[in-house]
């Protein structure tokens, strides 16, 4: 799993599919064809399609567990590489040092979750129930219930298409904020073709302490859910079930059979203000120390507040979930325009209402609010 350099001879890459759906391939089950799709069961494979499209200058989209992506009605010109590689491999170090986890770029996140807590490591147990793969998980900086993933990663094995070599990316490099990091932010236009990451995930290592007690519990929802105090700490297999209700309660854990769950889970990211401007929001509006001079408000109270409730858009084919406001669902036969068109109408509400522009969250491919 842990080549020191890409290949000098590449495999050949994997052969092709053309015009392939991809609303199958997304949790919000919309989007296009892709011209041209290439599934990577292998980080050889991987690295190998990617190769071939940048020397043949293609638009290239990487597509993993879709969770995180609207895609447009008119798909994908170019070529979408599907990461499906596996793998996690498991180094129990003494109790100073931890316990060492790598996993492939494709592994589903909540498995290496589940096997965090099944095998008493602390530091992911809050991030359960969150659809897609563990590749981008460093990327958003994925959070959840008080906890991100910024705060376990020790390393991140990328392709850096620019250099054309495999690197290894310490946690230090990565330049984490909230829901962004290094990763997100480095783009570059290969042979004139438009704008895209610089790195490609292979795989992600995570240091985690050993223990049968969670990570001090910090966020207040969670903490009543556990009925505990902000602070304690609980069995982490308590944490992880707690979790799971909170997100079921919220469509936030994948249901085939629950259109409220066909979303890209939270639409919005929770705004960060200047201290001044969030001063100009209501009394009552949430406000979380957010840096040196910077406040965090909640996205949801916002949309709520303006006027959004949940449900709003029902019967769709477009809707908020019923459950929860920050989710944009698909009811049954939305495309695109749809759901950017409820993005915008949202978004507009919340700015005319509170002066505050929300930003999405989801990657848009081939459209934009």
């Amino acid at each position: 799993m842990h080549p020191a350099a890409a290949p000098e001879t590449s495999p050949a890459v994997p052969q092709a599919r053309t015009d392939v759906p991809l609303a199958p391939l997304t949790t919000l089950r919309v989007g296009g064809p892709a011209r041209r799709l290439v599934e990577a069961r292998t980080e050889a494979e991987l690295v190998a399609a990617v190769r071939a499209a940048d020397a043949a200058a293609e638009p290239l989209l990487l597509l993993a567990g879709g969770s995180n992506v609207l895609v447009a009605d008119a798909g994908f010109d170019g070529t979408v590489v599907r990461v499906a590689t596996r793998g996690v491999q498991v180094l129990d170090q003494d109790l100073c040092g931890g316990a060492i986890v790598t996993a492939a770029a494709g592994e589903p996140w909540d498995g290496l979750v589940a096997l965090a807590v099944a095998r008493g490591f602390v530091g992911l147990e809050a991030l359960s129930g969150i659809p897609g793969t563990v590749g981008a998980t460093p990327v958003q900086n994925v959070g959840a219930y008080g906890q991100e993933v910024a705060q376990t990663i020790a390393t991140v094995r990328v392709y850096d298409r620019v250099d054309a070599r495999v690197r290894t990316l310490a946690a230090a490099d990565l330049a984490f904020g909230y829901r962004t990091s290094l990763l997100k932010r480095t783009r570059t236009a290969l042979a004139g073709t438009h704008p895209e990451s610089r790195h490609v995930v292979l795989d992600v290592t995570f240091q985690l302490k050993p223990g049968t007690l969670s990570a001090p519990v910090t966020y207040p929802e969670l903490a009543r859910e556990l009925g505990v105090d902000v602070g304690g700490r609980v069995p982490l297999t308590e944490v992880r079930a707690a979790v799971l209700r909170l997100r079921a309660r919220k469509g936030m854990v994948l249901d085939a059979d629950d259109p409220d769950t066909w979303s890209a889970g939270s639409f919005f990211t929770n705004p960060v203000l200047p201290a001044a401007d969030a001063g100009l929001l209501p009394a009552d509006a949430p406000r979380y120390p957010a840096g040196e001079g910077m406040v965090k408000t909640s996205a949801a109270w916002l949309i709520d507040r303006a006027g959004f409730a949940r449900g709003h858009g029902l019967p769709g084919p477009a809707a908020l979930s019923t459950k929860h406001t920050l989710a944009l669902t698909n009811r049954g036969g939305a495309g695109s325009g749809d759901l950017l068109a409820l993005a915008r109408e949202v978004a507009a509400g919340v700015e005319e209402r509170f002066g505050v522009r929300l930003v999405n969250e989801p990657v848009l491919v081939g459209c934009s609010l």
